[in-house]
């Protein structure tokens, strides 16, 4: 599945159309993270050191289509680049048209603009091919580097490169790194292989746990979703969250892990609280959780058992937090789960973190500097997991 990046091209004097995720979080106009610039500025420095004319495209939001929306422009993230370069950003202030077409031509060599955002057009969304050529036409070569949006078929993901048919078409080293981790990394993992599934719905995580199943050796399952699996064990789960529709699902996954050489792991104690709230007291229960109490946590005797599979694993996948990690009486399960794959990473193993809660919870509790890889998409890492393959990678060139 080796593609190649936009290292393998000469750029000098060429127009780089670059597909980017600056789908960064605002508030009253003004950004309040920005790592997702941040993320794609090894890509962006690659073209314009090398005297590239670099057109970026992203997405913000989800505005109507029907036209510009001042909640969802992207001049605070062209004035955020600008100061991380060092160098002007162009903004045209529109994706296609005249405007678009002036402030390219005029583009010198190690220039940099940024479009306006790509969804203020129904046609984005729509995957359309006659949007898309008037996209495609700007550019001599075409590079993804987003892959939050690697799952979309959108476009500016989709049609732009499929109409940029004899030009060259390549990924970024982002999307390079998610490839090289998240696909090609599982195909033939360094053993023993633990998968540690978390989060809330069962139903999210189906078919990942079906995709990875026969591949695993060890598949931990923590979080709200872990109550459905012990449910269909027949253990009671108080009030903890269940999905009833899934029971059947989950015990048909146990049964096949059964057969199987991957041994699935469920809590054998939870950290249980009266209500769902931040300030409930903590308690420990062992096996059975009682009526009037809800799982919130992974208790301590499963956080040390997890621990120790994850500590002797070679490679690591981490997708979902233990518990409500947000919350101080309930993080630390996902705390020392982050720990042990923290210092197995140090010991050799690939550890990789899937992106969403569980990059949110990596940061958070300060582990993601230890993890081989903190994947940048949640619902692209996930659909990787699952064996999907992407149209937006599969149109990329082959290395």
């Amino acid at each position: 599945m080796a593609k190649k990046t936009i290292a393998d091209i000469n750029v000098t004097g060429k127009r780089v159309f670059m597909r980017v995720d600056f789908n960064v979080p605002m508030e009253d106009g003004k950004i309040t993270d920005d790592r997702r610039i941040q993320a794609a500025l090894e890509s962006i420095r690659s073209v314009i050191s090398r005297g590239g004319r670099l057109i970026l495209a992203s997405h913000l939001g989800r505005p109507e289509g029907t036209g510009y929306e001042a909640e969802f422009t992207l001049k605070p993230c062209a004035d955020r680049l600008s100061q991380l370069i060092g160098k002007p950003v162009g903004f045209p202030g529109d994706t296609v048209g005249d405007k678009v077409n002036a402030a390219v031509a005029a583009m010198k060599d190690g220039d940099v603009i940024l479009l306006e955002n790509v969804r203020f057009y129904k046609a984005e969304k729509k995957g359309d091919a006659g949007h898309a050529a008037k996209m495609a036409q700007l550019a001599d070569v075409y590079c993804n580097d987003a892959f939050g949006t690697c799952h979309r078929p959108d476009a500016s993901m989709v049609a732009v490169p499929r109409a940029m048919a004899n030009k060259p078409k390549v990924c970024g080293f982002l999307v390079e790194r998610e490839i090289r981790y998240l696909s090609e990394a599982l195909e033939a993992p360094a053993r023993p292989f633990a998968v540690v599934l978390g989060g809330a719905k069962v139903s999210d995580k189906l078919p990942a746990i079906a995709h990875l199943l026969p591949k695993a050796d060890h598949i931990l399952i923590g979080g709200a979703m872990a109550y459905t699996f012990l449910k269909a064990r027949g253990i009671g789960t108080g009030n903890s969250r269940v999905e009833a529709d899934r029971v059947e699902d989950a015990r048909r996954i146990l049964e096949q892990g059964g057969r199987g050489s991957c041994r699935i792991h469920l809590p054998s104690d939870h950290l249980v609280a009266r209500e769902f709230s931040e300030h409930a007291p903590a308690q420990t229960v062992k096996g059975e959780i009682p009526e009037g109490l809800m799982g919130l946590d992974i208790g301590p005797a499963t956080r040390e058992s997890f621990a120790q599979t994850l500590l002797g694993a070679r490679t690591i996948v981490w997708n979902g937090p233990m518990g409500v990690f947000e919350w101080t009486n309930f993080a630390p399960g996902t705390k020392r789960i982050g720990e042990a794959i923290a210092e197995a990473t140090t010991r050799g193993a690939i550890s990789i973190v899937g992106g969403g809660d569980t990059a949110a919870a990596a940061e958070q509790l300060g582990f993601a500097p230890a993890m081989s890889h903190v994947s940048t998409g949640g619902g692209a890492s996930l659909e990787m997991l699952e064996g999907k393959a992407f149209e937006s990678v599969e149109l990329l060139d082959s290395a």
